[in-house]
Order: C-alpha cells, then structure tokens, then sequence
C-alpha cells in the first residue's frame, strides 16, 4: 500500500523546512507551473529529443543559458561562461552487421537487433574480427578486495569473452557462500555492463557480449535495442585502442544458451559455477565467433551547461546540483510511427528542477559557500559530460562538498511520504536529508530495486570515484504507485516518455524543496560530509582532506 502526504502547494512544505543559518527565513518559493512549463518546452518536439551533437542539443544549450541567466546565475564553466566544451569521439552504425559463429561444420547466424548488439567505441570505420575463439568468464569481474578474480591466470587477448550480468551473488541463494559478498540484491559497479567493457579492453579482448536477462540488467531487451542505433559516444582517450575492445554488446540469453548447447555445455549449469570464488574460465569448445560491420568514427564536441551563485564568505567551496539534459533525440520509431524520443520525465524534469533551483538560491539572501548548477550532456550515452568534468573539473573537486543529483521526477499532486534513496547508506549526506525529511511528514527509504545499479549509472557517479559524496534521492520512484509503476514498464526510454496537458508538477515541486533545504544548510555551513565506512569512494575522499580548511 502506498502512503502519501496530502496534497499540498510545494510552498506550503518549503515553509515548513527549517534549514541551518539564515535558510530559514530565506526559504522561497518553489514554483510547480513554472518547472511544468519549463518540462513542456524541454520535451516539446521543437528540442528533437535532445541528443548531443545535433540541432537538439544546440537548441537546448541556447535555451538553458538564457533561463540560468532569468533565473538570476552566472556563467559557470571556464572563464565564467555557461558552457564547458566536452571532446567526444562518437561511432555510427554505416550498413549491416554479419555476425557468426561457427561450431565445426556448423553456422549459426546471429542477427544484429533480435538476437546481438554490437557497437564499438574505437575510432575507427570497420570492425572485423575472424574466427575468433569464444571464453565464458563469468561474470567478468576482478575485485581484489573481494578476493575475487573470474579471469584468474587465463590469457583471452584476442577472444571474445561471454559475461553474466550484474554481479556473482545477484542470485545466490540464502546460505550461499558468495551471499552478500557484492552487496546483495544491490548491484555493484562490477555488475554494470560498462564495467564489463572496460575490463575487455583492459585485457585485450577481441570482443565481449554481455548475457541479458532482464531482472539482472534492470530492463528488457526492447531497451537496449530501440536505443542501439543511435550515436556511441566517448571521451576522446589518448589511446582508445588499449582501453576499448574491438567490439562490445549483448547477446539475448536464449542464443548464449544456443551457442554453449553446441559446444556441449550446460548454460545453466555453468551460470551457477559462476557463483563460486573458485570459478576458472571456460573455453567453449570448438566455437569460434567473427563479426563484420562498418561505422562513421569522428571526433565531436558536446556542452555541459554550468551556473553558479557565488558564496559570499567562502566561494572557493561548492556545492553543487546536476541533472542531465540530453536524451536519444530521433531514433527507433515505435508502434505508432513515432520517432522522437521526448525525455519527458528523463529528465527534462531534473533539468527543471536545477533551473527552478536556481531561482531558489538566486532570491534567497546569498549562501557562505557557492552553490553550481551543472546540466549535463550525454548521460544516455554513458555519462560522459559528467566523465569529462571529472577528468577536466572547473571547480576543484578536493573542494566539491557534495553533489546532489536530479534524475527523473515523476509528475503528479499527491507527495509520496517516502523519498527513495538511491544509494542509501553509502554516506553522510542522507543523515542530512533524513533530519528535513522528518521535519516535513516524510522518511528515507532505499532503493526498491538496488540490483539494477542506478547508483553507477547516472551523473554524480564519475565524481563519485573522485571522492565527491554524492546524494541521489528519487522520490516518486518506490514502486508503489501505478505512476511509476507505468512509467517504468512502458515510457523508460521509449517515444511515449512524452509531456502531455495533465501534467503537475506540485510533488516534484515538493521534492525539490526538499533538496533545496539540504543544499542550503550545506553551503551555509562548515560541513565536509564523508563516505561511510566501507564505501569505495572513502580513500579518494581522505586523500583529498589537505586540500580542504
């Protein structure tokens, strides 16, 4: 059963949360019609789904600065502008994909969409790798401090590799040594796919295709097939080569169990010896794969979109807020014929908030330390605006005090009495969201679906392994409602992620005064909040410390 507040203005809440210092007198308004209006233009088709390096994106960079500039902000990127130029290199589907395997005498063909998905984020114009040897390696992860290694001493420069999704205690039973190991049902960065990517190409793979099963990788195959012919984008790396495999995807589990069937292997069988520490690659005999298919490779740039307020006693301390402002523009056509993927609720609502926060700060008396606003681009297509200003900050990371991410907020009247937390646990900054929660009716729950991994795949988790704490509340999304129930099944993603004239925005309006308060107490306080104990970002956070008052 779902338990939710009364339907109330976000004004109405906003004043009832007391915040440290001078917040409290200085708790504005947060306007619900004017985050509606500013979601309807967004995800209006004007923006074209809003994909980088297209007239979308020049659209909605023109856009936003001019509304961070209305709201009261300044230029936040280098200089004092409002953008920080991000360098990409991207790759493009250019004709069909012949992928094959071949087990003795026996072809047996796998088709680009249904069946594999291959793409690669090497700059180059054709990916061909022939005949080669195929590894199953569990679930492709090396994790010393787990004492885990799935590669042990096996050598798979130039083989493709099989991996599971998620991570080796995903499934385990109660009572299974490996229970708990990797967090539980919460997924870790070693079961993210992009994880598994990069330890490929670390190893000098010919290629890797994750096994997709829809409960381990949080979605269906629809997902990553509607999203496939879209631009692959990167950070232009100094040497792609050593970092990237010649070719990454995903294999639908039902071909896996084809191919490892005609090897003479049980799929299932093996899946299981995967949970175990003692797990050893396993060659599948016989089988080898090639793969065939061209792409357009360029370098491109892109543009983070970043404001700031400056602090009046320490400015050179930041606090700040980010949400992504790209989605996959035009795209895979769905029943309807409708290509467009608007990018209603991911996230022209988060790109809402940040602006309607904007004017929150800029017509409150101004903070101790300055508070950025940061809309990233490419998100959709592996957080890289936010990968680059980690590697390329403007505003010091050592001196970064938190990150408060807006990722997808659903529309709707009535205020949901718990805020999922995603990520809960992992540091300081839910203690201080908790406190104003509890002042306003509402208490902090976590992530109701933690084996998805939405910790390692939205925008504060680059800064993340910079060391910079991160708070990622996504209230709406507990899975009780049949909004987010509905959103979740059928518009993630898809065409129908779409604004319409229903739309209100007051319990989001009410969450992002709720994030107000927290970010308002921080920049008007001494506070550095920590990683917990445990938490992987904890030494990169210590070895920063001589760099803070």
């Amino acid at each position: 059963m779902r338990h939710a507040l009364p339907a109330v203005s976000a004004l109405a809440l906003m004043m009832a949360v007391s915040t440290a210092g001078s917040a409290q007198e200085a708790a504005p308004n947060i306007d619900a019609a004017r985050m509606n209006e500013a979601v309807r233009v967004l995800a209006s088709d004007e923006f074209e789904g809003r994909a980088p390096v297209s007239p979308g994106e020049e659209k909605t960079v023109a856009w936003l600065v001019e509304q961070f500039r209305a709201a009261g902000a300044e230029g936040g990127g280098p200089d004092g502008a409002f953008v920080q130029v991000a360098h990409l290199s991207r790759t493009r589907q250019d004709g069909p994909a012949a992928i094959a395997a071949r087990v003795g005498d026996r072809t047996i063909s796998l088709e680009r969409g249904p069946d594999v998905l291959v793409s690669s984020d090497r700059p180059v114009d054709h990916v061909t790798v022939t005949d080669a040897p195929v590894v199953f390696v569990g679930y492709g992860a090396t994790a010393p401090e787990r004492q885990w290694d799935d590669f042990k001493d096996v050598d798979v420069r130039g083989k493709v590799i099989v991996v599971l999704v998620n991570d080796p205690d995903f499934e385990a039973p109660a009572g299974d040594p490996v229970a708990d190991l990797f967090d539980g049902k919460a997924m870790t960065f070693y079961g993210r796919w992009t994880y598994k990517f990069q330890e490929a190409g670390r190893r000098g793979a010919a290629g890797v295709l994750v096994v997709h099963e829809t409960a381990g990788a949080g979605y269906g195959w629809s997902v990553l097939q509607n999203s496939s012919a879209a631009p692959k984008f990167d950070i232009v790396r100094a040497d792609p080569d050593a970092e990237r495999a010649p070719f990454q995807g995903w294999i639908q589990r039902a071909k896996a169990e084809e191919l490892f069937t005609a090897a003479g292997l049980d799929f299932t069988a093996l899946k299981a010896s995967a949970r175990r520490a003692d797990f050893r690659p396993v060659v599948l005999p016989g089988v080898t794969l090639s793969v065939d298919f061209g792409q357009v490779a360029d370098r491109v740039e892109t543009k983070n979109v970043i404001a700031r307020i400056p602090g009046a006693e320490s400015p050179e301390e930041t606090v700040m807020y980010g949400a992504h402002w790209d989605g996959y523009g035009v795209g895979t056509p769905d029943a309807s014929g409708d290509k467009i993927y608007n990018a209603a609720v991911d996230n022209a609502t988060g790109v809402a908030a940040l602006l309607e926060l904007a004017h929150a700060f800029a017509s409150a008396p101004p903070t101790k330390r300055s508070v950025v606003f940061a809309a990233w681009s490419g998100e959709e297509a592996g957080l890289l605006g936010s990968t680059y200003y980690a590697a390329n900050p403007v505003w010091p990371l050592e001196t970064t005090v938190a990150n408060i991410n807006v990722d997808s907020l659903l529309p709707g009247t009535e205020i949901d009495a718990n805020v999922v937390v995603i990520g809960k646990g992992k540091n300081q900054l839910d203690d201080v969201l908790a406190r104003h929660a509890t002042e306003v009716g509402r208490s902090l729950i976590a992530d109701p679906a933690p084996q998805a991994g939405a910790f390692y795949r939205s925008d504060h988790f680059p800064l993340a392994l910079k060391g910079v704490p991160a708070l990622f509340p996504a209230a709406g999304f507990t899975g009780a409602s049949a909004a987010s129930r509905d959103y979740v099944q059928n518009r993630y993603h898809q065409p129908s992620d779409e604004w319409d004239h229903t739309w209100r925005m007051d319990a989001a309006a009410a969450d992002v005064a709720l994030i107000y308060a927290v970010g308002r107490e921080l920049a008007d306080s001494d506070q550095w909040p920590e990683w917990n104990p445990g938490a992987e970002f904890g030494p990169a956070r210590d070895r920063s410390k001589s760099m803070r008052p």
